[in-house]
């Protein structure tokens, strides 16, 4: 730890009054102190991690007001607590600052931006003697206390900014699902219906399965197990939710060819399979996809294509195993595992698009069947049964068609939001950094003389800080407190 006072050349164009402080000048940090996670339950006393309240427990280890600095994990992250808590051992806290401001030197260590201490290659973690070594701005303490007050007004409307740009994701996340949900009702496009005169989708339907060729002719162009398109039975409608009379429900292997992917092995088990030149798409490609696969993180070899199959652009993804039910479609050929569903659309009866939106709205219902494990999976037997509500094909299109503008209208909020909310950021910091420029406020010395009164520098508040922690210090050693000093406990404790 840098040792000694800081000068004015560690803070450039210091106001008038203030002094250049380091951090281990004003107060000493301490190690926060584990504390089990069944104990983090009940009781009136927050239990602080380096991200906030952790739980609650009924014995506090501080005193009084706290600052909580984020040691492990969130690091640097700074937290405030008005009342006497229990810092666990992913923290630093700081529990003694004399005559110092606690909210002020709380905003103060936010205005250093201790995140930038972290130099773990792996679990991040900040040192305690890089913190020491930091410098402060320090202004005599009236002007701490009006700091204080400007700066809390002005961030509590920042803070109400934020929150409320929060609430927007599940805004948008229920406004998406809204689209879906009208969209495969016939609410969407309830008006266009009136307009259009179109063929019933049951008519459609009945002309197709009487011309679809045999499982026998298609094994030549797209080689398979079995041929799922097929007369499925008629389906209860009375037990299913209403649609509009154009409109029929069929089982979802009718809308085309559906089946498993394969894979008989893991990149671990079998690395001569992979890496070649053949797209392989796996279950979180598809739940990190947005609905449509444009990229891929794993590709099969030559020697893997020949034990699994290569789907064509277009088709259907959809999980069964770990995420239920997450579907995507294909923008480009790629083979998947039997973790995986593909359903290959017939283009003369349904859209890939059309069948996509749907199963995104199944996909709460069709969770429910996995049975309740650490590895949740459904087979596709339950796939099978699953009845999809039908539209003609142009209206399909035009479901599409408006549900696409709708998403691209959500697509573009978000980004908005998330554009708003990396300024509300800015603005906390810029709140920051005037008021550590002396901005905010007038400083005690322009207001003294202004006044005709004389008044204490931060410099001289300075001097009688470390006059207090040198008297707490010898009184300390005098009745047995402390073993060592405690410059040589800091280095014990991180030996």
């Amino acid at each position: 730890m840098a040792s000694g006072t800081a000068t004015t050349a560690d803070v450039a164009d210091l106001p008038e009054g203030w002094a250049a402080a380091r951090v281990s000048d004003l107060v000493e940090i301490k190690y926060g102190k584990g504390l089990i996670e069944k104990r983090r339950v009940g009781g009136k006393v927050p239990v602080y991690g380096s991200n906030g309240v952790v739980g609650h427990h009924n014995t506090p280890l501080t005193q009084g007001s706290t600052i909580i600095i984020g040691r492990k994990g969130t690091v640097g992250a700074v937290h405030f607590c008005p009342q006497p808590c229990w810092p666990i051992d992913t923290t630093y806290f700081i529990e003694d600052l004399g005559e110092l401001d606690f909210k002020f030197l709380a905003h103060a260590l936010r205005s250093l931006n201790l995140a930038e201490l972290d130099t773990s290659s792996a679990i991040p973690g900040v040192n305690r003697d890089d913190i020491y070594a930091r410098v402060v701005s320090l202004p005599p303490l009236a002007e701490q206390k009006r700091i204080v007050a400007k700066t809390e007004t002005l961030l509590a409307r920042v803070n109400a900014a934020r929150e409320r740009l929060a609430k927007v994701p599940a805004i948008l996340k229920r406004f998406r699902q809204s689209v879906l949900t009208a969209a495969c009702s016939g609410r969407l496009t309830a008006n266009w219906r009136d307009s259009h005169e179109i063929e019933d989708a049951v008519v459609a339907v009945a002309r197709l399965r009487g011309a679809r060729p045999s499982s026998a002719d298609l094994d030549a162009e797209f080689p398979v197990k079995r041929w799922r398109v097929r007369e499925m039975g008629e389906l209860a409608s009375e037990s299913l939710p209403d649609i509009p009379e154009s409109w029929v429900w069929v089982h979802l292997p009718e809308l085309g060819y559906m089946n498993r992917g394969r894979s008989r092995n893991r990149p671990r088990n079998a690395p001569h399979l992979y890496g070649g030149p053949h797209p392989f798409i796996q279950t979180g490609d598809i739940a990190q996809s947005g609905g449509r696969i444009w990229h891929h993180r794993q590709t099969y070899s030559d020697e893997g294509l020949a034990q699994s199959r290569l789907w064509p652009a277009g088709t259907i993804c959809i999980t069964i195993a770990a995420n239920i039910a997450n579907s995507a479609i294909l923008s480009y050929p790629a083979c998947f595992p039997d973790s995986v569903v593909g359903l290959l659309p017939d283009p003369e009866l349904c859209l890939a698009e059309y069948a996509e939106f749907f199963i995104r709205t199944a996909k709460e219902d069709l969770s429910q069947f996995a049975p309740a494990t650490a590895q949740k999976n459904i087979n596709i037997a339950i796939l099978e049964e699953v009845a999809v509500p039908l539209p003609a094909l142009p209206e399909q299109q035009e479901i599409v068609r408006r549900a696409e503008a709708l998403f691209a209208l959500a697509d573009k909020i978000e980004t908005r939001v998330q554009t708003a909310t990396a300024r509300v950021e800015k603005i906390t910091q810029a709140i920051l950094a005037k008021a550590f420029r002396g901005e905010l406020v007038p400083t005690e010395a322009a207001l003294a003389r202004q006044e005709c009164r004389p008044y204490e520098s931060a410099a001289q508040l300075l001097a009688r800080i470390r006059a207090q922690r040198e008297y707490r210090g010898d009184a300390n050693e005098e009745s047995g407190r402390f073993a060592c000093p405690r410059s040589r406990q800091r280095r014990s404790r991180s030996s």
